[in-house]
């Protein structure tokens, strides 16, 4: 069975990060050029943890899938994600609920051979493809937990006022 305590710590300090963003009483923090606000991050995030849901509940049922991030990349998509889900507030919803799922269903419910199955995998990042080969289901998951999480949580939190930056230190 797979410890799913580092994924659920990643998330936890992701949504902290957003909170933390969000009563800095700066709504929309503008981000550095060509970067995400806030809102765009979290948007991405949902879309990312629902490509992860999609791939272990597939895995789970003995379908083929693959992983492919550039929709949780594009514009269009992130803002359509924002309008349906109302915003910051609902995208961390949405957010800790998928965060609730992926850690029961990548804990108890995989076996050992669901976690090492291959999964053809496209990661891109700023126009540069990152991966592009079919990693274990189980390498998904711990790169969610272990940089794609952190990552964006700092990414959030370089967003805050510069006063609420160096006050948090």
């Amino acid at each position: 069975m797979m410890d799913t305590a580092p994924l659920r710590d990643a998330y936890r300090a992701l949504l902290d990060a957003a909170a933390t963003v969000a009563d800095s009483g700066d709504t929309s923090p503008v981000p550095p050029s060509g970067e995400w606000n806030a809102d765009q991050i979290l948007a991405h995030v949902t879309l990312i943890s629902a490509a992860t849901i999609t791939a272990i509940s597939a895995i789970a049922s003995a379908a083929n899938t693959t992983y492919d991030n550039r929709t949780a990349l594009d514009n269009w998509t992130l803002a359509h994600v924002i309008a349906l889900t109302g915003g910051n507030a609902g995208l961390r919803d949405r957010i800790r609920l998928q965060a609730d799922a992926l850690c029961t269903l990548s804990g108890p419910m995989l076996t050992e051979a669901e976690l090492v199955t291959l999964v053809p995998t496209l990661l891109l990042s700023n126009n540069t493809v990152l991966l592009d080969q079919a990693v274990p289901l189980r390498d998904l998951i711990t790169g969610l937990a272990e940089q794609e999480l952190p990552g964006h949580a700092k990414q959030l939190l370089a967003l805050r006022p510069e006063g609420a930056r160096t006050a948090g230190r």
